[in-house]
């Protein structure tokens, strides 16, 4: 059986076998020990590794946890469906502004559910980026961003309508400055800054 199917193939046959429409974590820990006794007994795939093969497959998942994002019902998807991206800063900044239009669009529409959703986007990323802030395996300069990035995060879900004007008072941080200086000094600026240095070369 192993050596016929992938890891993903195994999966999507046995979720299939349990003829059901969604599945949570009882569920999912089903086909996990199905794929434990027949092919993986040391080390089978990881529940969160399940759900986003079944996920990926169309089959409706109903399981959270902090490494992925939070089940989006169908009338919030086209919105806020991948929306959750932070792997530099400037792809964090550009997330935090579509959630937090969306925030505001669904409290001015009295949509609690949707607010909801936003603000628990914005949980899991902060928890997210805090978890890899402290993975000893990642670079130390990839760790001091997601650090940073944790912090947006927090200060957005403390103080949402605050939360832009102080973004843009720690861009120009000298604490910032020195630990992202790519990121506080605009390309124009940067490009000044160099051609000012190289004409003060001997």
């Amino acid at each position: 059986m192993a050596g016929r199917y992938s890891k993903k193939q195994l999966i999507l046959e046995s979720a299939a076998n349990l003829h059901c429409q969604r599945f949570g974590l009882s569920e999912l820990r089903r086909v996990q020990q199905e794929i434990r006794e027949a092919v993986a007994p040391g080390q089978p795939p990881s529940i969160r590794y399940i759900a986003s093969v079944l996920r990926k497959g169309g089959t409706r998942v109903d399981y959270e946890d902090r490494y992925t994002d939070p089940v989006i019902p169908d009338r919030y998807s086209s919105r806020l469906e991948g929306v959750l991206r932070f792997d530099e800063l400037a792809a964090a900044e550009a997330a935090l502004r579509s959630l937090d239009s969306a925030y505001r669009d669904y409290q001015a529409d009295s949509d609690r559910a949707g607010a909801s959703l936003v603000r628990r986007l914005v949980l899991r990323g902060r928890e997210r980026a805090e978890s890899l802030a402290a993975n000893a395996r990642i670079r130390q300069e990839k760790r001091m961003e997601k650090r940073e990035i944790a912090g947006w995060f927090r200060v957005w879900l403390e103080s949402p309508t605050l939360f832009f004007d102080w973004l843009e008072i720690r861009k120009q941080t000298e604490e910032f400055r020195q630990l992202f200086p790519s990121s506080a000094e605009p390309s124009g600026e940067a490009e000044d800054s160099a051609e000012a240095g190289n004409r003060d070369q001997p």
